[in-house]
């Protein structure tokens, strides 16, 4: 086995910030006075630029487009985005895969046409009866099902993800904050349940769920075992795992290995391969769904003491992501967790960092800069 010993992880304290799902930052006549003047600016005529899926495919199917400038609706901030990740989610999405996932994407092609979930930007404009937010405002989140993050500017209902920014972050790293850190807290506290001194495997420690998943385990009080390539051992042990193994030289689902979770973030493996490597009470979670792991999570919902579990996180009420990211929020001012960045492409680049999403060797989080 090729293993590392975990080196501290010093990670830079964030400057506390007044965040909630439920603060109401502070305004006063300026802020309003602002406000009103930049929804004037945005005249008839004015423009944002988009990446738009013209069908199921290649990084190839995404087009450039410019649109009419979105107006805020009751409830809704105006963001000019500063950065958008560029996440394996997308790139299922752009892809179409699984196929069955296009009964709710579009059969054909996706109906919400342009790309894009995770962003950081800045308020520049506020619809009829926003209390939560106030034009200046740094701010974080994900566009869900409606997608559209990957352009220059969105429109996002206050009372959906959308959190303050953080200030000790930069909006490249805000914009991660949402896939690998959001995703991975769900995974773990939630669908596994994992507890403090439980042996933890994490398939995929490298990319942006690993490596936010690391850190998050590690605060949580676990054992953390995680797996990638040999170029990445040291990498992933100055994260804080106690062990890392170069899978092209081990196995890492060894029977008998007794991993009260497995956290498999890529799905490269399966419930059928895991459970040899669970506790008798041990538990499988993937993010990615396929027929499998459906099949393996309806029979060990009756069956067995080892259980497949998987969720689809996005897809969550907004009140409780918004909570779960106060969490991850808590964690980066603890100094416990900072997202892991690869690289930064231009925006129109997207396609660029499409094709280098998906090599599968990128290290940490991924994104294009407006």
């Amino acid at each position: 086995m090729t293993a590392l010993a975990s080196t501290p992880n010093h990670l830079a304290r964030c400057t506390p910030v007044a965040r909630s799902s439920g603060d109401t930052p502070p305004r006063d006549a300026t802020q309003a006075a602002a406000a009103t003047s930049a929804e004037e600016a945005l005249s008839i005529g004015q423009e944002m630029a988009a990446w738009r899926i013209s069908g199921y495919g290649s990084p190839e199917k995404l087009e450039p487009v410019r649109r009419p400038m979105p107006q805020p609706a009751t409830g809704e901030v105006l963001i000019k985005i500063e950065a958008s990740a560029v996440t394996r989610a997308d790139g299922m999405m752009r892809a179409g895969t699984p196929k069955f996932a296009r009964l709710f994407l579009g059969l054909r092609r996706p109906r919400h046409d342009l790309i894009g979930t995770c962003l950081s930007g800045r308020v520049i404009a506020l619809g009829p009866d926003v209390t939560r937010f106030a034009v200046g405002d740094q701010v974080f989140g994900e566009a869900g099902l409606t997608f559209g993050a990957n352009a220059s500017h969105i429109c996002l209902h206050e009372d959906g993800v959308l959190m303050p920014k953080p200030d000790s972050l930069s909006h490249a790293e805000a914009a991660g904050l949402s896939d690998g850190g959001l995703t991975s807290y769900n995974f773990l506290n939630n669908i596994a349940g994992l507890k403090a001194g439980e042996r933890l495997l994490i398939q995929g420690g490298s990319g942006s769920l690993g490596s936010a998943a690391v850190q998050i385990a590690k605060a949580m009080g676990a054992h953390v075992t995680a797996t990638c390539s040999a170029s990445n051992l040291e990498m992933v042990a100055a994260l804080g795992a106690d062990q890392v193994i170069d899978y092209n030289r081990e196995e890492a689902l060894q029977p008998g290995a007794d991993f009260d979770v497995i956290f498999d973030t890529l799905g490269v493996s399966s419930f059928a391969k895991a459970k040899r490597a669970l506790h008798r009470r041990g538990r499988y979670v993937c993010p990615v769904l396929s027929l499998a792991l459906l099949g393996a999570m309806m029979r060990t919902a009756k069956f067995g003491g080892r259980k497949a579990r998987f969720s689809a996180t996005g897809l969550l009420e907004p009140k409780i992501l918004r909570s779960m990211l106060d969490a991850v929020i808590d964690l980066c001012e603890a100094g416990k967790y900072r997202p892991l960045m690869d690289r930064s492409f231009a925006f129109d680049q997207l396609i660029q960092a499409q094709h280098y999403m998906e090599t599968g060797h990128k290290r940490g989080n991924l994104v294009v800069v407006n």
